[in-house]
């Protein structure tokens, strides 16, 4: 008797596709980074209904001790911030600590709307609800 050979059906290598793709999500979720960290001891105020919105490399970050700098620079003063812009802004956004007391925000607010900022955003960490 002969024996004939049946075709056989390629199967589809998709297994090897899907171990690819889940190591390169792996991957990417260890050494991409999203945003720069704003400080180590920095802890932003709670809201609970802020619309979402990343804080932009260009804010300004204000520790506890009232403290300014923007991207990790220390910096003078309200108005040293506002030189250190590359274009003069509209709209400038403050990054502060949970704990800077609320009459250093609203001075520090007042000195950059003095200094030409229209618009003065207080970045904060939405709340879990």
């Amino acid at each position: 008797m002969i024996r004939t050979h049946r075709p056989r059906s390629k199967s589809e290598p998709t297994i090897a596709l899907i171990n690819i793709v889940f190591l390169m999500l792996i991957f990417f979720l260890v050494a991409g980074q999203v945003a720069q960290p704003l400080g180590e001891s920095l802890t932003l105020v709670r809201t609970a209904d802020l619309d979402s919105a990343a804080a932009p490399s260009d804010a300004l970050v204000v520790t506890p001790d009232g403290a300014l700098s923007l991207r990790g620079t220390a910096l003078a003063s309200p108005e040293a911030f506002l030189a250190a812009l590359d274009t003069p802004p509209s709209e400038v956004r403050i990054v502060p600590d949970r704990d800077l007391p609320a009459e250093d925000l609203v001075a520090l607010a007042r000195a950059l709307r003095r200094g030409g900022a229209e618009k003065v955003i207080v970045v904060t960490e939405r709340g879990l609800e």
